[in-house]
């Protein structure tokens, strides 16, 4: 999902939050006033009206409530597919059910509200307001996307009827570019897009074109082929969909929807998108922040004592030839990776030669070092107990990793990654995960990316609360489970 599509949809909420506390506010001021309509007089009595910061916490709980019953109408999808008139029309829907409510709670708590014009008033202008506000909104990511930000760029593959029609809705929406096609064959057909080749070359041309999403249309693919594209997608972190005559599987994380009147299958990689991104980021700021406030004695602490054992820097900054120590994060960016280092320095890269016999994984991608000599006295205590990776907490504050998910490797062992091994790359690593909790690493690596690939597929908030109290039984104890 483009950050924009996230960025506008949660905008939705503080801008409809706004309409409605001002539409209160405003309807209060216009029936304080006898001349609500000229030449009309309203009759009204001031000393039953409620008092001003009263009415003003009231406009605040109506208009969180607002907020609410839209939330459960699921009129904050994060993914924009629905139409302006039908996003209108849920906003109506929504009001009219808020509406409802605030009349049910007053008649059920035996309160007169102290005047129902106010509050009729109150509806109507907050469906103005409301309205304007998702205009505007609209509008800007309208301007936003004619200039070329936020498109999702679609790869055909296949060319047909369905195809032709798929490019014929699409182009009119400015949220889609179709760059082309590619088939199973040279094309003598003349279809509206692009023709760009073979289905080989789809790394190719996924790379040339940047790619965000591969919409299949063709149907008589081989199982080689439609399985060497899922796989291709998988390991690339694209958004894979296909349109079907016949629905024969079910996979997790399957999306329904509707493009041309067209069903539109989507096979996510992880519930963990739209929303469930926003969620965890907020998790891992709190969460993140809250921690360091505890670990912060602790930290100064292990800083201190890395410095009396032995000569170097606090944290493992930096690799023997002088180069900083870089970890691979999502979709494959690097990033610095903060931990205490608990090794001598310049020792590093004897993993790969005087101390390659002692290896305990070979044949995998991972190394680890059998009584490590590398490993200085206070590092031995910091490894056991994962103090070493405390200031992981700062690159999770940061956004470069999260508090939980996959381990971060080095760029040297992800080149050894094999295809399946990538699709750990969908999500930020983690300071701890379902290996770590699991065996650590004394777990085959083959398990490892089997946990983190179940991780992925069955994301939710209450699995990372699981595995971060299963972590903390696991460090007190210094191994896993």
């Amino acid at each position: 999902m483009k950050k924009s599509e996230i960025i506008f949809g949660i905008l939705r909420i503080p801008v409809d939050f706004i309409a409605v506390f001002l539409a209160f506010l405003l309807s209060y001021q216009i029936r304080s006033r006898t001349d609500l309509i000229p030449g009309i007089q309203f009759p009204i009595d001031i000393g039953h009206f409620m008092p001003w910061n009263e009415y003003y916490v009231f406009s605040i709980i109506a208009s969180f409530g607002l907020i609410i019953v839209m939330a459960v109408g699921r009129s904050y999808s994060l993914k924009i597919t629905t139409s302006q008139n039908r996003e209108f029309f849920q906003v109506f829907l929504s009001s009219v059910i808020w509406l409802g409510f605030v009349m049910a709670y007053f008649f059920l708590a035996r309160i007169t509200f102290f005047s129902r014009l106010v509050l009729g008033m109150s509806f109507i202008v907050s469906l103005f307001f409301l309205t304007l506000g998702r205009l505007i909104i609209r509008g800007i990511h309208l301007i936003i996307l004619k200039n070329g930000i936020g498109k999702r760029k679609i790869l055909l593959v296949g060319i047909n009827e369905i195809a032709n029609r798929l490019f014929r809705q699409l182009k009119q929406d400015p949220r889609y570019e179709i760059i082309g096609a590619i088939d199973t064959e040279n094309t003598k057909k003349n279809p509206p897009f692009p023709f760009l080749g073979n289905v080989s070359q789809l790394k190719y041309l996924v790379k040339k074109h940047f790619i965000d999403e591969i919409i299949q249309t063709k149907q008589d693919l081989t199982e080689t082929q439609s399985k060497d594209i899922l796989e291709f997608c998988r390991e690339h972190q694209l958004q894979y969909s296909f349109i079907p005559d016949i629905l024969e599987v079910q996979l997790t994380n399957v999306e329904l929807s509707q493009v041309a009147r067209l069903p539109l299958i989507s096979m996510k990689p992880t519930p963990l998108d739209g929303w469930g991104k926003v969620l965890k980021r907020g998790f891992d700021l709190i969460g993140g922040v809250t921690l360091t406030l505890l670990c912060g004695p602790i930290m100064i602490a292990t800083a201190a004592a890395i410095k009396l054992d032995s000569p170097g820097t606090i944290l493992f900054t930096y690799l023997d030839d002088g180069k900083k120590v870089k970890r691979v994060g999502e979709k494959g960016n690097l990033f610095h990776c903060c931990k205490f280092r608990t090794m001598k320095m310049k020792t590093h890269n004897l993993r790969y030669t005087a101390l390659a016999e002692k290896n305990k994984r070979k044949g995998t991608p991972m190394v680890k070092i059998e009584n490590d000599p590398r490993i200085t006295r206070v590092g031995t205590f910091l490894r056991k107990f994962s103090i070493d990776e405390l200031p992981q907490l700062f690159n999770v504050i940061k956004g470069d990793m999260s508090l939980v998910g996959p381990r971060p490797h080095l760029p040297e062992e992800v080149s050894q990654y094999k295809k399946h091994h990538k699709f750990v790359l969908t999500l930020k690593p983690g300071m701890t995960g379902m290996a770590q909790v699991h065996g650590r690493s004394d777990l085959d690596f083959e398990e490892e990316v089997k946990l983190d690939t179940y991780y992925i597929e069955h994301w939710s908030l209450w699995l990372d609360l699981k595995i971060i109290i299963r972590t903390i039984f696991v460090v007190l104890s210094g191994k896993a489970e």
